[in-house]
């Protein structure tokens, strides 16, 4: 059980186009929680909502504008730390099963990260709607 957050497009049609995953980002999750959070937490029902926190299995829409943003933060470094029981060692200290940093900056995800905002301009281009969505 852990982390587990995947990102998706929506052609008109309804049609599922996978984008990217990753396993236990806990930054990048934190960011997309504020960005759930800034846009009036969509999605969100009280009856739904988990003993964990509130942002579980709940889309978010991803516009061309957070995808912005969001490749400024990337490569600033400055995605906000975010704990949880089930979301790992902090995704700019992680460590690989021999306790080796197997990225520079020690910024594991950060190649999966731009590639995803690569594919998702590309995806909202052809209008596709994005979205991230997580469990745990």
């Amino acid at each position: 059980m852990g982390l587990d957050m995947s990102a998706y497009a929506i052609d008109e049609n309804g049609e599922e186009e996978f984008i990217a995953e990753w396993r236990k980002h806990n930054r990048l999750h934190g960011w997309m929680e504020e960005l759930w959070e800034d846009k009036g937490r969509p999605n969100f029902k009280e009856a739904d909502s988990q003993a964990m926190g509130d942002f579980n299995c709940i889309p978010v829409e991803i516009t061309s504008e957070d995808l912005d943003q969001l490749e400024v933060d990337v490569n600033e470094k400055v995605l906000p730390e975010t704990g949880g029981f089930f979301f790992g060692n902090d995704s700019f200290d992680w460590d690989d099963d021999d306790g080796n940093a197997p990225k520079e900056n020690n910024y594991y995800y950060k190649e999966t990260d731009l590639q995803f905002i690569e594919d998702a301009r590309k995806a909202i281009k052809e209008g596709k709607k994005v979205y991230y969505n997580s469990w745990w």
